[in-house]
């Protein structure tokens, strides 16, 4: 029994030495996991699945595994996702806003990823250039090629799944800007402050981009803050989660901006890291603490060094970090906490 990654087993000895026999070739940090996933293929042929749940999770995993190929050569490069309608042409207040946002943020040296079909895909891609720019296409009966600008390109992914597509869609990004759109626009705005607000994804900058004349995304604000905020089905500080800005350069500041201290996060046990761009003080610890106490369930937010599990994963270790035992609830919170750290003023401008 010890031989074995796993206490995750098919239920018979044999088949389990022979995956175990099999999965010798893997690092044996990743055996475990990779034995996990072979045992569950065994279970799910073993256990009357049908056919067509079989051909979705074999489809799932092999779009999943083709994206994260696609991706990992860009895997230190920051990355924005446009969303919008695919209905918007060309010359459209709207249409030139997306593709102007996606030129500015690709100057800072991000990269775009949009769907790749036609309106606010588009534009994005249009704006970025193909160079830094990832089409992540879902394939449907009346809209399934690519637009010009993105058909050809290695960094062009199809999806069948549009849960498939959304997961790469929240684990490549690092800031969401979200043009006019119809039922798919609503649907990813809102799933994706879901996500951040129950931190299922990690906090990034969602913009609201209304083109000159819209009054498109100022009207959602307002429903949401009426029958959401006001009436107690969200939280007040989850409004924090979204800004709505009016003019493109005011989203690639937002967007940015949300980086200037800031890098990354992650749990180290029971602690939450931040992993930052420079030292905070003592007294700006204080101050900190004193203000976010609601979220910190004991202590209070304190300076640390890398811990050992981030230097066996070469997480970032050369970067400052401070860290607070977080109550895993108010995910909101966060966005004010890197808000704060984001004030101090620096003389590189964004990075």
């Amino acid at each position: 029994m010890k031989d074995f990654p796993s206490r995750y087993r098919t239920g018979h000895d044999e088949l389990d030495a022979e995956i175990a026999a099999l999965i010798e070739w893997a690092d044996p940090a990743d055996r475990k996991l990779v034995f996990e996933m072979v045992v569950t293929a065994m279970r799910l042929s073993r256990e009357d699945t049908d056919r067509g749940d079989l051909k979705l999770v074999t489809n799932a995993m092999k779009e999943l595994r083709y994206s994260f190929e696609v991706f990992a050569p860009y895997a230190d490069v920051r990355k924005c996702t446009i969303f919008g309608s695919a209905r918007i042409r060309s010359g459209e207040p709207a249409y030139e806003c997306a593709k102007e946002f996606a030129a500015q943020i690709a100057a800072q040296d991000w990269m775009v990823i949009t769907g790749a079909g036609p309106g606010i895909m588009e534009a994005g891609h249009e704006g970025a250039g193909a160079a830094k720019s990832f089409g992540v296409n879902i394939v449907l009966p009346f809209e399934g090629a690519a637009n010009d600008f993105i058909a050809n390109d290695p960094k062009l992914i199809n999806f069948n799944y549009f849960f498939t597509r959304k997961v790469m869609f929240m684990k490549e990004s690092h800031a969401y800007v979200l043009l006019p759109g119809g039922f798919g626009t609503m649907d990813e705005s809102f799933e994706l402050l879901t996500l951040i607000q129950t931190g299922k994804t990690p906090p990034a900058p969602v913009v609201l981009l209304d083109p000159p004349g819209s009054t498109y995304w100022d009207h959602w604000h307002e429903f949401v803050s009426a029958e959401l905020s006001d009436t107690g089905l969200i939280s007040a500080d989850d409004m924090r989660l979204v800004k709505v800005a009016h003019t493109v350069e005011e989203a690639v500041k937002e967007v940015c901006g949300f980086y200037r201290s800031y890098h990354s996060m992650r749990f180290v046990g029971d602690r939450l890291v931040f992993r930052l761009k420079r030292t905070v003080g003592d007294e700006e610890l204080a101050s900190l603490t004193e203000e976010l106490a609601p979220m910190i369930l004991s202590g209070g937010i304190e300076r640390c060094a890398a811990a050992s599990a981030e230097i066996q994963d070469d997480d970032h270790v050369d970067l400052p970090r401070i860290s607070f035992n977080f109550d895993r609830h108010k995910w909101a919170m966060l966005r004010l906490l890197i808000d704060r750290l984001n004030e101090p003023p620096l003389d590189n401008g964004f990075v």
